[in-house]
């Protein structure tokens, strides 16, 4: 399977030296600067680039029409606007706020525990992020997205939110929920940004194995059905 990669920073180097263990060769690794045009002809795109490019670089790729895994953070307002894109284009994006299947069920515990508590007033609930201080976006896409789930499973009360960014942590991510009785803590530790890569390349090999399918998937859609 011929990938290429947009985005050559940490991520893309990770994702570029295990990529043939998922079955891919790397035939283009486009920095920034460089042209997307040398993604044509591949089967599939990664993109892990930064927010501030990453939709210029989305609505051209869906033009150039090689399918896109895309994994930066920090562009979702845009995504209305990059669907239509792909869309019209007859082409297909998988994007996720982070493509560690650990943090997605993470996702769903946490959605799952604001549901049963929505009608216990007596629970207040937060949350809290910690990443490397290179890290550009604060709250965390991972954190935004944990808190969307939450208020979609009916936890209407404030949710107070916390943010960190020091040395060069992975990332780590906690939802909790606090009353006169007790305390309940669910959190997540990445060790390494392997488990982002890994999750990527399986998503990338995901859209290479559904040939002709078109649209665009949050990766929990696949993990999860």
């Amino acid at each position: 399977m011929k990938l290429a990669l947009v985005g050559y920073g940490k991520m893309g180097r990770m994702v570029d030296s295990l990529a043939a263990e998922h079955g891919f060769g790397v035939l283009a690794k486009i920095d920034f600067g460089d042209p997307l045009e040398s993604a044509r002809g591949c089967d599939v795109v990664i993109e892990f680039s930064t927010p501030h490019v990453a939709v210029d670089n989305l609505l051209a790729l869906a033009d150039i029409g090689v399918p896109v895994v895309c994994g930066t953070t920090g562009w979702l307002d845009q995504l209305p606007r990059v669907r239509d894109a792909f869309d019209k284009a007859g082409n297909a994006l998988v994007y996720s706020s982070n493509f560690s299947i650990g943090v997605n069920v993470f996702l769903r515990i946490a959605a799952e525990a604001a549901k049963l508590l929505k009608n216990e007033p007596s629970y207040a609930a937060w949350g809290w992020e910690i990443h490397h201080s290179a890290k550009k976006d604060a709250p965390s896409g991972t954190m935004l997205k944990a808190l969307e789930r939450m208020k979609a499973a009916g936890f209407d009360r404030p949710i107070d939110v916390a943010s960190n960014r020091a040395g060069a942590i992975p990332g780590t991510h906690e939802i909790g929920f606090d009353s006169a009785a007790d305390t309940i803590t669910l959190r997540h530790t990445a060790r390494s940004r392997e488990g982002f890569v890994r999750g990527a390349l399986e998503a990338a090999r995901w859209i290479v194995n559904s040939e002709g399918k078109t649209g665009v998937y949050e990766f929990s859609e696949i993990l999860f059905g």
